[in-house]
């Protein structure tokens, strides 16, 4: 935890910015009945009634101090997706950087190996080199700032029925863009410091 938190202290440098990575999925859901569109006095009605869809998943990338994000939706969230999004996120998103600070949470496909199970072995190490990984402690992934993006994600965008993967895409980008345009931040206020005191309990006792 005093880890993270330490991360999180450290002055802003773009050579080595850091990143909050997290993964959630959406269900994808379709109408068997048409919506009864907005008039006066009325908002948009939906049948309570749906057809499931599938899943699609959501990887999420945040920048706190720049207030920057990007989120990728995939198909799945195996090893290879992670891998391969780590990669897009080194390589387009920031290709000039000296290394790539990371906040993810200890997922068991948020490994090192998974570069080794979808690229040859040089290329692997050549990505990892670029990374500085900061795992979060189990039953600790609220420290993670993209979960605090999820959140705002789910409210403004996600909170409705959604058809397919295509959909999911068009909409989260627009609020991607939205978001990045204003440079929406998070005040991060928790310290060690506070950990110490509020969390006193999951420290060890230290008896003399």
């Amino acid at each position: 935890m005093e880890d993270v938190l330490d991360v999180y202290t450290r002055p802003y440098d773009p050579m080595r910015p850091v990143v909050c990575m997290d993964e959630t999925s959406k269900q994808l859901v379709m109408e068997t009945r048409k919506p009864i569109p907005v008039s006066p006095g009325q908002v948009r009605r939906y049948d309570y009634e749906y057809e499931r869809n599938g899943v699609c998943n959501l990887f999420m990338f945040f920048e706190p101090l720049r207030g920057w994000r990007h989120v990728e939706v995939t198909d799945r969230r195996t090893k290879a997706d992670w891998a391969r999004c780590m990669k897009q996120l080194a390589e387009r998103q920031y290709p000039e950087v000296e290394v790539i600070v990371v906040v993810l949470d200890n997922l068991n496909t948020h490994t090192p190996s998974a570069f080794y199970e979808v690229f040859e072995p040089a290329e692997a190490k050549r990505l990892l080199d670029r990374f500085e990984f900061h795992y979060t402690p189990k039953h600790g992934s609220w420290l993670n700032m993209a979960e605090i993006e999820f959140s705002v994600l789910s409210r403004q965008c996600l909170s409705r029925r959604i058809s397919g993967k295509e959909r999911a895409q068009r909409e989260v980008k627009a609020w991607e863009r939205i978001r990045n345009d204003k440079s929406s931040k998070v005040d991060w206020q928790f310290t060690t410091v506070d950990a110490r005191v509020r969390l006193k309990k999951l420290y060890p006792s230290i008896h003399p």
